[in-house]
């Protein structure tokens, strides 16, 4: 989070579920989305997978650079691999979500 706006991408833990990702597939800017809603495609030589949006709100700024190398997202997940950043609508959406010891807890 950066005031209201959050940028969201995928996990280290979770692109290791899916192996290197080949091809992304990202929303358009203004495109709004509620809580829990499919915003994005990730797709791996393993498998595709949706990406969903943890809080609801609307999409500000994507990350062009990972449609065109989805490489930088195997090799960056939670810096220059970002995949999209959203207006936060609904702050107290933001109380459900687990933080990173929370999730490193659970995942590892």
């Amino acid at each position: 989070m950066d005031g209201e706006i959050a940028t969201i991408g995928i996990t280290p833990y979770a692109l290791g579920q899916l192996g290197d990702l080949v091809f992304v597939e990202l929303p358009s800017v203004g495109a709004k989305f509620d809580m829990g809603a499919a915003a994005a495609t990730v797709e791996a030589v393993k498998a595709a997978s949706e990406v969903y949006a943890p809080v609801g709100g609307e999409t500000v700024a994507v990350n062009e650079k990972v449609v065109s190398a989805p490489s930088l997202v195997n090799g960056d997940p939670t810096g220059n691999g970002w995949l999209f950043k959203m207006r936060v609508t609904n702050s107290a959406e933001l109380a459900v979500l687990l933080d990173e010891a929370a999730y490193k807890a659970l995942t590892d």
